[in-house]
């Protein structure tokens, strides 16, 4: 029998320091009113020095695990959903194994931009389908404060810092992942990019010079992409799964832009109350923007174990795409496996104390026994 791949586990993580409107307009030619008539965005959060993606990642995913209670040693694959990894190699996700002790996880980075997290868990959920895993971590984490220009208000406004993850398990019972449309078209690359740094213009003086590692937006042409496939692919997934737009209970969409949303949803026909919107507190924090909201509506009382849900994301690429997910929640289990005491574990790795897997090695042997 062919296993269903259900979300049995969610976490989030955001930097303490928080930028407001009011703070932005001492560093550039802006203000409140503006920023929130054109973004929807009050403020957002913004990694401070020695917090990167994948630490971010690495406590998102540890939350995430302790939810599902499952060890890190039950992990067969990490995926990290990023536009602004640790570094180009090698990948933020391998970080993110070492740090939260999966020693059985393979470990990859995906780049699609802020679709990244939807094609993530595509993957993850067609291997575990396909029977060669039975659990995945899919993480969305990102710095891109790190990446703007403090002196562009079209884009220093938008972005904030911050990672999402789930646990994706194998189970015999319907449910879990059920449909997903991915879609790209390279012709609107230079819509949304960040020019600089790879091997195509490497870093240099002129590079540096000429701002060309900062992100770069065509703001009113991402806008008419962006409103126009977040409700065709909200259509087409829905379709693809075999049900109808009442049957979804819940929209979960790419925190991009309040008035893409609401365009979108006019577009769709439907309600404010069946979107999730969050973007108020958090920005634009691309790959980590639909599982951090996915934990606030839980949170709040907004998804229950049955309801039927859309993600739905755009980014740069372009890329877009949905996904239809049937919710559950943690798989019932016998006993617990977390005692409590894994996050001292966790933060005996983030500081490099590498003898921290005879202790772990000791505190799992007790619990055994």
């Amino acid at each position: 029998m062919t296993p269903y791949a259900h979300i049995t586990g969610w976490g989030m993580a955001v930097p303490e320091t928080i930028l407001t409107n009011q703070e932005l307009e001492k560093i550039v030619e802006t203000n409140d009113e503006w920023i929130i008539s054109h973004s929807g965005i009050r403020e957002r959060h913004i990694a401070k020095e020695g917090e990167t993606s994948s630490s971010l990642a690495s406590e998102a995913a540890l939350k995430a695990l302790e939810m599902a209670n499952v060890h890190p040693s039950a992990v067969d694959l990490i995926i990290v959903a990023t536009s602004s990894p640790d570094q180009i190699f090698p990948a933020t996700a391998c970080s993110v194994q070492d740090a939260i002790g999966a020693k059985n996880a393979g470990a990859f980075d995906l780049s699609a931009a802020c679709t990244g997290f939807i094609y993530a868990l595509d993957l993850a959920s067609n291997a575990i389908r396909s029977g060669s895993i039975k659990t995945a971590l899919v993480i969305g984490a990102e710095t891109l404060s790190r990446f703007v220009n403090w002196q562009d208000r079209n884009t220093c406004i938008l972005f904030g810092d911050g990672a999402g993850a789930f646990v994706l398990q194998a189970s015999e019972d319907s449910g879990g992942f059920l449909a997903s449309v991915l879609r790209s078209d390279g012709s609107g690359a230079d819509l949304l990019t960040l020019p600089a740094g790879g091997s195509k213009q490497p870093a240099s003086p002129i590079t540096v010079k000429n701002g060309q590692h900062y992100i770069q937006m065509k703001g009113r042409e991402v806008f008419r992409f962006a409103t126009r496939v977040m409700a065709q692919s909200t259509l087409e997934v829905v379709q693809k799964a075999n049900l109808n737009l009442e049957d979804i209970q819940l929209i979960i969409p790419h925190q991009a832009n309040q008035r893409i949303i609401e365009t979108a949803a006019k577009n769709l026909n439907i309600s404010q109350e069946r979107i999730m919107l969050n973007i108020d507190r958090y920005g634009n924090t691309s790959t980590a923007s639909i599982p951090i909201a996915v934990c606030e509506a839980v949170q709040n009382g907004k998804i229950n174990p049955g309801d039927k849900l859309v993600f739905v994301a755009f980014g740069a690429g372009l890329t877009w795409g949905a996904a239809v997910v049937q919710w559950s929640g943690p798989i019932p289990i016998k006993r617990k496996v977390y005692p409590g005491r894994y996050r001292l574990l966790a933060r005996l790795r983030s500081v490099g104390l590498r003898w921290w897997r005879r202790i772990e090695g000791w505190i799992w042997g007790k619990q055994a026994g």
